[in-house]
């Protein structure tokens, strides 16, 4: 479609006419424009196949802590202090006083837990409640010692809570420990530790130095470093024992609800029904959550540099578009070409590298997704997760953020060249004082 004249010395282009100028300033420089494409399809395949990365590590991480841990918790410490009995109330010429013998050594616990627990029954969003009492041991077998936190738990409450039975090595170990006393369930990298296997005996060692023998009936793998090095599973009477709790006292009382997007809102609930300190599992987990959080932003600035890199290449090329085409730039502007027009078609040029670019990186990085999903090796403990392969989380959004971003990036480069491409002057440029 031809140029339109209209009144005047201006020339009135179409966009067709925009089009087909930039298109052959392209065609003529095929290699340039093909490797500075490449380098946007680059950019595009490594920031999907980073955001896939980054979103398959944070959520490993957290469907692992929801599968393994309450996803709420009822702590010991108070947050509406408790009142004593035989406080008397304010009374002209009366007064009372009360005396408490402070134990610092002494633990805080959960008292009358029954309580707690009727209480929080009228909470419709808990599925499963287990008490628990966490105790700091030493786990020694033989001349073998490794630091260790025993969990004692009711079996039947705790193996839906943590689930138990799909983690177990042995698969009788949870009803063994149940009819067991003095049990224990083993992390299997806390039983590599110590050397001990099925029906072993250890001994764990309280703070104290009090020594309690028991027998190794399972071991688990969660899959989570921290939990398997660490942690084991005893009965709830045998860790009350321990601590010198009393039979109806706990230090902590494990939730599971029907829907944990709702967790922060039932533990805050929970919290002003029992009185207690109640953290919901993103709480208890923050540090580890912002900590991937954090990190997945950083590698994604990181890799943004690619596209600036590739930005740079686009620019590049169109100024040295805009130099060789200085004479026709002149005779355009001679014949009445505006100026925005020039523009337009200088930067319709970078537009179409971006489009170029982000439409051969868009299946790229799917291929490279896909193939780096595919990748199998030996599971390695040295990282927060158990894990044999690399967690790839692709999703549609990812390809739709890329290519704008880059077809942005692509315009915004040759922005530059084109405002260059309209501050000749067309008699110099005839004259030949420019060029």
């Amino acid at each position: 479609m031809p140029a339109r004249p209209i009144s005047g010395s201006a020339l009135l282009m179409t966009f067709i006419d925009h089009l087909r100028i930039a298109w052959v300033h392209l065609r003529e420089r095929k290699r340039q424009t093909v490797l500075t494409a490449l380098g946007v399809a680059v950019g595009s395949a490594m920031m999907i196949t980073t955001i896939a990365v980054a979103r398959g590590m944070s959520q490993n991480i957290f469907s692992k802590i929801i599968d393994i841990a309450p996803h709420i918790i009822i702590g010991a410490d108070r947050v509406v202090p408790l009142v004593p009995d035989n406080v008397i109330g304010f009374q002209p010429g009366r007064f009372s006083m009360i005396e408490k013998h402070v134990t610092t050594d002494r633990k805080e616990s959960i008292k009358n837990y029954s309580e707690v627990l009727r209480t929080i029954g009228q909470v419709r969003e808990i599925v499963d409640v287990s008490p628990f009492v966490s105790s700091k041991l030493l786990a020694r077998k033989k001349t073998r010692f490794a630091p260790c936190i025993a969990k004692g738990v009711v079996p039947s409450r705790e193996v839906d809570m943590a689930n138990l039975k799909k983690t177990l090595l042995e698969p009788n170990g949870l009803s063994e420990l149940a009819w067991t006393p003095n049990g224990i369930l083993l992390g299997d990298m806390l039983a590599d530790k110590l050397r001990t296997g099925y029906r072993d005996r250890i001994v764990l060692v309280s703070k104290t130095g009090e020594e309690y023998p028991v027998t190794v009936v399972g071991r688990f793998r969660s899959g989570f470093n921290a939990k398997d090095q660490r942690e084991a599973y005893i009965n709830l009477a045998l860790a009350q024992r321990m601590e010198a709790l009393p039979a109806n006292a706990v230090t902590g009382i494990g939730i599971r609800i029907a829907d944990i997007a709702v967790a922060d809102k039932v533990a805050a609930r929970i919290e002003r029904l029992t009185g207690y300190n109640t953290e919901s599992w993103s709480e208890t987990n923050k540090n580890i959550i912002e900590f991937y959080n954090r990190n997945g932003t950083i590698t994604l600035v990181l890799v943004g540099f690619v596209f600036v890199v590739a930005g740079l290449g686009v620019a590049s090329v169109m100024t040295t578009i805009v130099l060789q085409k200085v004479k026709d730039i002149a005779i355009m502007r001679s014949m009445g070409v505006q100026r925005r027009s020039i523009t337009r078609i200088f930067m319709l040029e970078g537009f179409m590298i971006g489009i170029m670019g982000v439409l051969l990186g868009s299946p790229v990085g799917h291929l490279t997704c896909q193939f780096v999903g595919s990748i199998r090796f030996e599971a390695s403990s040295a990282g927060v997760i158990k894990n044999d392969r690399i967690s790839m989380v692709e999703t549609p959004d990812s390809h739709v953020l890329v290519l704008v971003f880059g077809i942005v990036i692509a315009v915004v480069s040759s922005v530059g060249p084109a405002r260059r491409a309209t501050g000749y002057l067309p008699v110099k440029v005839l004259r030949g004082e420019v060029g």
